[in-house]
């Protein structure tokens, strides 16, 4: 993998992949590394949309070099925690989305229900998680006019990304759904229901 690897701070660094895939697929390695016991001393993995920070290391330079020899497999999309997430597929953009993927109005809802999402990073808003999943050909753009208040649980979709808008904000993705799902409480531990690396299932809401 090319990387470029950036100091921030004495115990950390920042690492710049070539692109939001691999970006994911080095957090996953990372996270996947520390569960097998390397980078104890690691106190926090950070990822955005192409980079990663890592904080807490004893020895940065030597973590720096290490990671540019590493060979970091794609991201897998099966096995791991999975949060399922149940939507009602009532956005007003469905139409929009259905003619941007060449598909029926109805068919929608079985398409992303069908996907495998994962959180990539999260960031906007907390409890906002990007999500992807979505293969190439399905992205959509974002609306060219975009909303000035859209609704807490509101499901989106925008280039390569699904989301889950946690409180009411503007915003310019296509709503297909609204979901009940808490996506942020400062009483739960963590506070997030989507966090980075966690798979996601939308599920279909009666």
């Amino acid at each position: 993998m090319t990387v470029r690897v950036l100091p921030a701070g004495a115990d950390g660094v920042l690492v710049e992949a070539e692109d939001g895939d691999a970006a994911e697929a080095l957090h996953a390695e990372l996270l996947r590394r520390r569960a097998l016991g390397e980078f104890a001393e690691v106190t926090e993995i950070v990822p955005a949309a192409r980079t990663v920070l890592v904080c807490g290391l004893a020895d940065p330079r030597a973590f720096a070099a290490q990671v540019r020899s590493w060979r970091i497999p794609p991201v897998p999309r099966d096995g791991g925690a999975v949060v399922e997430v149940p939507v009602r597929f009532d956005g007003p953009d469905l139409a929009e989305v259905a003619a941007v993927w060449g598909v029926a109005e109805d068919e929608v809802a079985g398409i992303v229900t069908g996907t495998a999402f994962r959180v990539a990073f999260c960031g906007f808003a907390p409890g906002f998680g990007y999500l992807t999943g979505l293969p190439r050909q399905l992205r959509v753009p974002r609306r060219s006019s975009p909303r000035t208040s859209v609704p807490a649980g509101a499901v989106a979709l925008a280039g390569p990304y699904a989301g889950v808008y946690p409180r009411a904000s503007p915003g310019g993705w296509q709503l297909v759904g609204t979901t009940q799902a808490s996506l942020w409480d400062p009483a739960r531990e963590p506070a997030a229901l989507l966090t980075p690396g966690a798979g996601v299932r939308f599920t279909a809401a009666s």
